[in-house]
């Protein structure tokens, strides 16, 4: 999405490990597998006991954690707390999403069921809360100290026959090592069939890996490991180390899902030391995936049968921070004296020995941080790591970091690519619009998340738009200045529908245009939305679309991240067109979705 002038570039891949290693406070994520479903409360129905005259507590808590906890709250619901019968309803919201819904004022609309009680995967985010309510009408949201419910602490997640040629577990391994293998490829440890290292990082906003793997490249680009300053944070020479950094990413995720789906696929296939070399992820987390299950989804442990290569976590030898699961009791009107006795007993409830347990059989550590019995070397994991414990930055530096992200990231190069068949005409039920009307709002409301460094295009597409063609250009691939914004958001808001659904022919096609248009200083990609099926029977076949969308290299590579709008999409096909370029495929088949779901597409660039 951007055309910058050629300039000579140092190479920063040696460092980037490092500071994800450094900086990553936590890792609040969501896993899935198949698609890349958007972290939106689950509204799902739970087990309640009350009635009308009980206390229903709500809890807001992060989705590597809300399944677990739905499941100890199914046990505590109809417990007499006081005078009243106590019901606990969980919902899930991911970290960064809670943050800034909470910090504008939570519009149940738009975020879900308002919550009594807050469960981040980190500290971090009640730290930024604190930071972005100042000032606003919400005021101060959360109390200074917020107990935690069970701990796990980020590791790097890498193939096991790659950390043994590191010399894991034995060996101390710490940034020098790390720099070294990055500064290279894997040929200097005698495995030139793995190729150079490849890294994933995810989206600072909605992901506390990419939130504090941001910060990390602070520490390392000023030499710290404490005291990060708001001066540091502006200092020229720091940003321009963060910007290398950035540039030297192979691309962003929502969550991650992107690299661990794909790493389970690609081990299925056998070729589990080809697709990423390390992620930044909690240690529970290397352990679902083990297990087969890299959601961490305990209805979904031991449906799929475990990799043929695990993964290892490595702990760095200079410290790492624990993603420490805060439970936070919102100081908010309507959280009243009757709620609060509540929370304060479930959380009683959560960190006794009986509960604290099923969190160990899930791999989580103790609310203290003391390794349950999950956390040996067979699985992966090492008891008496981390030796090491490291601190984040003070609130408004924290915020700074965050925000100075999107001025330093590596571009995009986008095309958006919107069914206008006649069936997105149909109204959607409770709204008075149509699926395109919200459609349309959710791409505009998304367009913000672009940069002036990036490139977005517009295509629709239906059938014989353009003569025989399927679709028709309404905006080029063009840098997001003033212009490029107006033009995007006039097309956008122009669109009607019409026509059947040519799906084979423009994906291939999309694929192909921005395929044509690489740049290797950005991250290349199609955001494909369609509420049906393939309707041009003259189209070239699901059977011969595929294998044009695999890209020769990975320095060529166009990932095709598709959505499924509306319950007549086809999200089989689209996640097969989805995983063929290693992107993810975005469900957005509930009513009412498209707009949270348009955003958490648009995350990954």
């Amino acid at each position: 999405m951007y055309q910058q002038p050629q300039r000579p570039r140092r190479n920063f891949a040696p460092f980037i490990i490092a500071i994800i290693l450094a900086g990553a406070l936590i890792v609040g994520l969501r896993l899935y597998v198949g698609s890349a479903e958007p972290e939106r409360p689950r509204n799902a129905k739970q087990t309640t006991a009350c009635g009308a005259g009980g206390v229903t507590l709500t809890v807001a808590a992060s989705s590597e954690k809300a399944e677990l906890l739905r499941t100890v709250a199914a046990g505590y619901n109809g417990r007499k707390v006081g005078e009243r019968c106590a019901d606990v309803v969980v919902v899930t919201k991911a970290s960064g999403g809670a943050m800034q819904a909470l910090a504008r004022g939570w519009d149940e609309r738009q975020d879900g069921p308002r919550p009594d009680v807050w469960s981040p995967a980190s500290s971090g985010w009640v730290t930024l809360l604190q930071q972005r309510a100042q000032g606003n009408d919400t005021g101060s949201l959360v109390a200074a100290e917020n107990p935690s419910i069970a701990k796990t602490p980020l590791v790097i997640a890498m193939p096991k026959p790659m950390a043994e040629a590191l010399g894991w577990p034995g060996k101390k391994l710490g940034w020098a090592d790390l720099l070294d293998l990055s500064a290279g490829s894997w040929a200097k440890y005698d495995h030139p069939e793995w190729g150079d290292f490849r890294l994933g990082k995810t989206n600072p906003n909605f992901s506390t890996s990419g939130l504090n793997a941001t910060v990390g490249a602070y520490f390392a680009a000023t030499g710290l490991s404490g005291d990060l300053s708001e001066k540091n944070v502006a200092d020229p020479r720091t940003r321009d180390f963060v910007q290398g950094v950035e540039r030297s990413i192979v691309h962003y995720g929502d969550t991650t899902l992107t690299f661990l789906s794909n790493l389970q696929r690609a081990d299925d296939a056998g070729a589990g030391l080809s697709y990423i070399s390390a992620v930044a992820v909690e240690e529970k987390s290397v352990w679902d995936y083990n297990q087969g299950n890299p959601t961490g989804d305990p209805k979904t442990l031991g449906k799929h049968g475990k990799p043929k290569v695990p993964l290892v976590a490595i702990y760095p030898k200079e410290g790492t921070l624990y993603s420490d699961n805060p439970y936070a009791v919102l100081t908010a009107p309507w959280v009243d004296d009757a709620k609060r006795q509540v929370a304060a007993d479930f959380l009683a409830h959560l960190q006794a020995p009986e509960q604290q347990r099923r969190f160990a059989d899930f791999a989580f550590r103790s609310h203290e941080g003391k390794a349950g019995k999950l956390i040996t070397e067979a699985n992966g994991l090492l008891p008496a790591e981390p030796r090491t414990a490291l601190s984040p930055p003070a609130p408004n530096v924290l915020d700074k970091v965050l925000s100075s992200w999107a001025d330093l990231r590596k571009p995009a190069n986008v095309l958006m690519v919107i069914d206008v068949s006649g069936s997105m005409g149909a109204g959607v039920p409770d709204t008075g619009r149509s699926k395109l009307d919200l459609a349309k709002q959710a791409a505009i409301n998304a367009l913000p998340q672009f940069g002036p460094h990036d490139k977005v295009g517009l295509w629709m597409f239906s059938t014989k738009r353009d003569g025989e063609k399927d679709h028709l250009e309404l905006a080029p691939l063009d840098t997001v200045d003033a212009a490029q914004r107006k033009t995007l958001r006039t097309r956008l808001d122009g669109l009607t529908p019409d026509g059947g659904t040519g799906l084979y022919d423009t994906a291939l096609a999309a694929y192909q245009h921005v395929r044509d248009r690489h740049s290797g200083e950005a991250i290349n990609a199609v955001i494909f939305l369609t509420d049906g099926k393939n309707e041009d029977n003259n189209s070239l076949s699901l059977e011969n679309l595929l294998p044009d969308l695999r890209a020769e290299s990975a320095e060529e590579s166009v990932r095709m991240f598709t959505i499924a709008y509306g319950q007549d999409a086809d999200l089989g096909v689209l996640k097969q067109i989805s995983e063929t370029t290693n992107a993810a495929a975005y469900d957005s088949r509930e009513s009412g979705s498209i707009d949270q779901v348009f955003t958490a597409v648009v995350s990954n660039f």
